[in-house]
């Protein structure tokens, strides 16, 4: 839980105590989990469990550090990376999965409930912006809010993800009744008070990921690999579709200019990428906006980022071709095989990791969570724990 809180709440935390304090607390989080795994090594079944696509991901990106133009910051980030890996992949070698659920429902109502606390002191109680949280005050008005996450988008994520979680636990009664409907009404709200359009688009997707694996599970056996290859069509034209009109979905989904800001930070991006192709820049996770090539991307669009506002596009500047080949591999084979564990499983809480998958890779669409802290921390858990049936190499004589 601790884990967890500290990869989600990572604005929070560095916003009371500053980066120094932030890092202690991983540091210190590595070291129990590192030493919890050596008291456990004879306990834990490693063939097949740890991914070779995460495992490659994370080699690629340190290896990045050596072309990278700014040595010290890259091996930091790389370092950073690592650290919240660690911490994912402790949690999934030693927790079984209601346990990952639980942890995980009880680190979102917190946050939640703190978030939305803060907003109604900040916004109708005392009318006055937090801006050392990044709380505008704006709870009066009907939102935008941004909670303890620093933007409306991180909390929109993070009540998506509330929400799935809550309903699981509801529907496998690890909650009372009374505390599931108010964890669920709690992500409801703040979900709503964050009024991002990019949360929006994930929970309809998420909407139709859940009635498309409950249609699975419901489905006899023999039917359903029928039934999968019919999803994954309609998913794929759906994809080809969506980025065929991608100008008339930006139109659409333009509120207050937000999707125009990201086309041209993205086009800004490209243009980047074309300089270092194969290699990419070096890997920095969080953007450092003194260094190349984020100075000049930010100057080109006139404001301040910390990241490409797509994860996607973000592996390729950073880490390269080769680098989104690891990462699309990476995300490939969680979501198979996290939704085959959901479909061919009876117990509702298989289901967490896929939809959970999904809801972060949906965002990495129009923002880089996927790539840093709370949004890497639940990759790689989904990852570890959907490989520990589907392995290939857990199929290799002993």
């Amino acid at each position: 839980m601790t884990a967890i809180a500290s990869a989600l709440s990572g604005h929070l935390i560095r916003s009371l105590i500053g980066w120094p304090g932030y890092v202690a607390i991983l540091v210190g989080l590595v070291v129990l989990a590192g030493a919890i795994l050596v008291a456990r090594r004879e306990l834990i079944e490693w063939r097949g469990l740890l991914p070779l696509t995460v495992l490659g991901f994370i080699a690629w990106c340190g290896a990045s550090v050596f072309w990278s133009g700014a040595q010290w910051m890259s091996l930091a980030g790389w370092l950073f990376q690592a650290a919240i890996a660690v911490l994912g992949i402790a949690i999934a070698l030693c927790r079984d999965l209601i346990q990952i659920v639980r942890a995980a429902g009880g680190v979102f109502r917190v946050l939640l409930a703190v978030s939305i606390g803060l907003e109604i002191l900040s916004g109708i109680l005392l009318d006055t912006p937090f801006t050392f949280l990044g709380i505008a005050g704006n709870m009066a008005q009907g939102g935008p809010i941004q909670g303890i996450f620093g933007t409306r988008n991180l909390l929109g994520f993070v009540a998506v993800l509330a929400l799935v979680t809550h309903v699981i636990e509801l529907r496998t009664r690890s909650v009372q009744r009374g505390m599931g409907v108010f964890s669920i009404a709690l992500a409801a709200t703040c979900l709503l008070f964050a009024g991002s359009p990019v949360t929006l688009v994930v929970a309809l997707v998420i909407l139709g990921a859940t009635a498309a694996l409950f249609a699975v599970r419901r489905t006899p056996a023999e039917r359903r690999p029928v039934l999968q290859y019919a999803l994954l069509g309609l998913v794929t034209v759906t994809m080809i579709a969506t980025y065929a009109g991608r100008s008339r979905v930006i139109d659409v989904l333009n509120a207050g200019g937000e999707f125009q800001v990201r086309y041209r930070l993205w086009l800004s991006t490209w243009r980047a990428i074309d300089a270092n192709p194969i290699e990419g820049w070096g890997w920095f996770g969080i953007w450092r906006g003194s260094v190349p090539p984020f100075a000049g991307i930010n100057w080109s669009v006139g404001r301040e980022h910390a990241s490409a506002l797509n994860a996607y596009l973000d592996v390729i500047l950073q880490v390269g071709t080769v680098g989104f080949v690891l990462f699309a591999a990476l995300c490939a084979f969680a979501v198979i095989r996290s939704w085959l564990l959901a479909s061919n499983r009876r117990t509702v809480t298989y289901a967490w990791p896929a939809l959970v998958v999904v809801t972060i890779l949906t965002t990495g669409a129009a923002e880089s969570f996927p790539l840093v802290e709370g949004g890497w921390l639940l990759l790689v858990i989904c990852a570890v724990k959907a490989s520990e049936s589907h392995s290939w190499r857990a199929r290799l004589p002993g």
